[in-house]
Parts: structure tokens; sequence; C-alpha cells
């Protein structure tokens, strides 16, 4: 067995990503059936949706009245989720979603999480999709949004 660079830049880029998101605490999830639960209440208050991965995706299916942020794995990305939080309340219920991948593979929810927590929210959740967004949301007939 021959061993490249790439093949070490590989796994240890597979190696981070995967610690990323299953690093985000139990307690700082939310998942697809109480999720959709809130967004189909005609009475519950709808929480700042907020996409924080990949444009193709967000324009194929999203959660409807979600934005699309940008991939919060990049500097770009990170800076469109503070610009876009800069006039929302610290205590409004946020919550995160990528879905492009499986969770311990996610890049962007980890860092879109910890930048919520640097910049001072205190009701924030992520959207825990185990294998992505289209069999985890889509696939169980959730309410679904498409193009921009």
């Amino acid at each position: 067995m021959r061993i490249t660079w790439a093949g070490i830049c590989l796994f240890a880029a597979s190696a981070l990503a995967s610690a990323q998101a299953s690093a985000i605490p139990a307690s700082g999830l939310i998942h697809p059936d109480d999720l959709a639960g809130i967004v189909q209440s005609p009475t519950s208050m709808k929480p700042l949706m907020l996409q924080v991965g990949s444009r193709v995706l967000f324009e194929q299916a999203h959660i409807p009245g979600s934005e699309y942020i940008g991939q919060a794995s990049t500097p770009d990305g990170i800076q469109r989720l503070r610009d876009r939080l800069k006039t929302v309340s610290r205590g409004q219920f946020i919550v995160i979603y990528c879905g492009c991948c499986p969770w311990n593979r996610c890049p962007n929810l980890k860092p879109a999480f910890d930048a919520l927590r640097d910049l001072g929210f205190t009701n924030y959740k992520a959207l825990y999709i185990a294998d992505n967004f289209g069999t985890d949301w889509v696939q169980r007939g959730y309410p679904v949004a498409k193009g921009d």
C-alpha cells in the first residue's frame, strides 16, 4: 500500500470535518420532526432559519422561510452570517442547517454554530440531518420550497 500526501491530506480533512458537526452538543440540536412541527404550526413562533451550505442545494430544495447564507466553512460564508445577524436580537430563536452530506462529514454547521455563540446569541439550534437534506427532510414529506 502506497500512502501519498494527497491521501494524508484527504484523511486529515475528513477527520477534521467529522469532528466538527459531532462536536455540537445534543442540547444544541433540533431534530427534523420537531422543526417540521414548528414550521407547520399556524400558531408557533417561527425561528429565523438560515441555510449555511451550498447555494445549489438551497435552490433545489430548502425549508420554507429559510434564508440562504452561504457555506459557513468559508470565510465569506461566515462573514455573510455575521452581516445578516448584525440587527438580530441576541435572544431570537435561530435554526441553522446544511444537509449537504452526512452529519459526521458536514463542514458547515460547526463554524456557524460557533459563530452564533461567539456573537452572543443564546437561543439557537443546529438542525440534525443524519444523512442529507433530501433523505432526512424532503423524502419525509416535510415542507419544501424551491428556487431563491
